[in-house]
């Protein structure tokens, strides 16, 4: 049967979203194309699709267009942090921990209340949370 010209644009339309989807390069978009609108028949048209999958019209794609990546959302509630403002915190507040400890066995080895060292080690500790917490506004 002979093809009309809806026949065609449909054809040409297939193409286009297989140059969409990158299943056609430029080259062959091109010879698929001149000779879509040079096809009399149906079957030189189906020959031009034989080897594509079915493809998707652009606007039923799922293909997602490149942009920028979505906004991180911060963990908590109102008013919390984002996590990753001072990602040392959280281990440091470990290294405190362990001093801290090791404070408390040698003070129940020694049997008397050592000196409490391990506050030096809070100060960094201390001021990178209050620093976190306050000083994001500014």
């Amino acid at each position: 049967m002979r093809a009309g010209d809806g026949d065609r644009k449909a054809v040409a339309e297939q193409l286009k979203s297989a140059l969409d989807e990158g299943r056609l390069d430029l080259h062959e978009y091109d010879e698929r194309l001149q000779r879509t609108y040079a096809a009399r028949t149906y079957a030189d048209l189906d020959g031009l699709l034989d080897d594509l999958p079915g493809t998707v019209p652009v606007q039923h794609s799922q293909i997602q267009p490149a942009g920028s990546p979505p906004a991180p959302t911060a963990v908590g509630g109102p008013g919390s942090a984002p996590r990753d403002s001072a990602p040392w915190l959280g281990p440091y507040a470990g290294v405190v921990l362990v001093c801290t400890l090791i404070w408390l066995v040698t003070s129940i080895a020694s049997g008397e209340l050592l000196y409490f060292w391990p506050v030096w080690t809070m100060i960094p500790l201390i001021l990178g949370f209050f620093g976190r917490r306050h000083g994001k506004g500014r």
